[in-house]
């Protein structure tokens, strides 16, 4: 693609406390193959040395520019700030959080995909997390895929390819449309607003690693995790968007699957005595998508477990331990 042809993108990277990464966060996106870009980083008030590494940069780029948050906000606020950072005039925007970067031809092989399908909204690509390429499952011939057949896809539990927002190319007048692109009470945001725009746009899919994200290492386990959150948001998700793209049995099906999946964990969670906290999370979520906790259904799948205790008391004894040595 020649440059006098390339339409502008906006690289955006919210950040808080990522200096030792930041660095190569940014020379990832000086050295991409494609020119016309611009790149803004939302420092959310950092205690490191974020923002004096960033002004480094964009004193000799002038293509790079900072915005410093007055106040602490947490992560969905905070990358709806950077949102609202997209130049006025730009086509495509493209998040790269500050531990990840992006591979030479990244912005170009994203933006040539969308500049040949005026239909497709959001491109993705493989990702190297760690050593391990991920978001894949795509036919190889497949580089257009309706925004339906997508969400379908996503829905019924097929291989995931949205990846994180560092594997995301989107329009940006599609981002620019609502004051808050991500629901910020949502944990799984990102996922959801990619549903959210393909009613009706399709995806892209570069059949190449164009992105590098860093596996997290922090002390502990993540909030998604530590409270599995998953679960419920698959349930939420399917409210939310099956009906438009599933059939009445399709979300029937998935829907019992999920259910019976959840009511097993948190009666495995009632065994594990769960934190308040863990209960006021779950009790608060479901509430919140019109399906409050059901308290026969939690005693019935309690019941369950508890006979399948006791018929194995080898392997309930076994479990135990195992808790016992981790949490030691």
């Amino acid at each position: 693609m020649r440059s006098e042809f390339q339409p502008l993108v906006s690289v955006l990277t919210p950040v808080y406390n990522g200096e030792s990464y930041l660095s190569e966060c940014i020379e990832s996106v000086l050295a991409q193959t494609y020119h016309n870009w611009e790149y803004c980083i939302v420092n959310n008030c950092s205690t490191d040395r974020t923002l004096e590494i960033a002004e480094a940069y964009a004193k000799k780029d002038d293509r790079i520019r900072i915005h410093n948050n007055s106040d602490f906000v947490g992560v969905g606020q905070n990358g709806n700030i950077a949102f609202r950072q997209i130049a006025s005039n730009s086509k495509y925007c493209k998040v790269v959080h500050a531990d990840d970067w992006l591979f030479p031809e990244c912005l170009l092989k994203m933006v040539e995909l969308a500049e040949a399908h005026p239909t497709v909204a959001i491109v993705g690509a493989y990702s190297l997390v760690g050593d391990r390429v991920s978001w894949d499952g795509l036919p190889y011939a497949s580089s257009v895929i309706s925004g339906r057949e997508i969400s379908r896809w996503t829905l019924l539990g097929k291989p995931y390819v949205f990846g994180s927002p560092t594997s995301l190319l989107l329009r940006s007048d599609l981002v620019k449309a609502s004051e808050s692109f991500y629901d910020e009470s949502n944990s799984h945001r990102d996922s959801e607003a990619c549903l959210r725009i393909l009613k009706s746009w399709d995806f892209g899919f570069v059949h190449q690693v164009l992105t590098y994200i860093r596996i997290r290492e922090a002390d502990g386990r993540t909030y998604s995790q530590q409270y599995n959150t998953y679960l419920p948001n698959n349930i939420d998700r399917l409210l939310k968007f099956g009906p438009a793209v599933l059939s009445q049995e399709e979300l029937s099906a998935r829907l019992k699957y999920y259910w019976m999946r959840y009511y097993d964990y948190l009666a495995a969670s009632v065994f594990r005595l769960r934190e308040k906290e863990f209960w006021v999370f779950h009790r608060e979520k479901m509430k919140s998508i019109g399906y409050p906790l059901s308290l026969p259904r939690l005693a019935m799948a309690v019941c369950s477990q508890a006979i399948d205790y006791l018929l194995n008391p080898k392997q309930t004894i076994e479990d135990l331990l195992k808790k016992i040595r981790h949490r030691s």
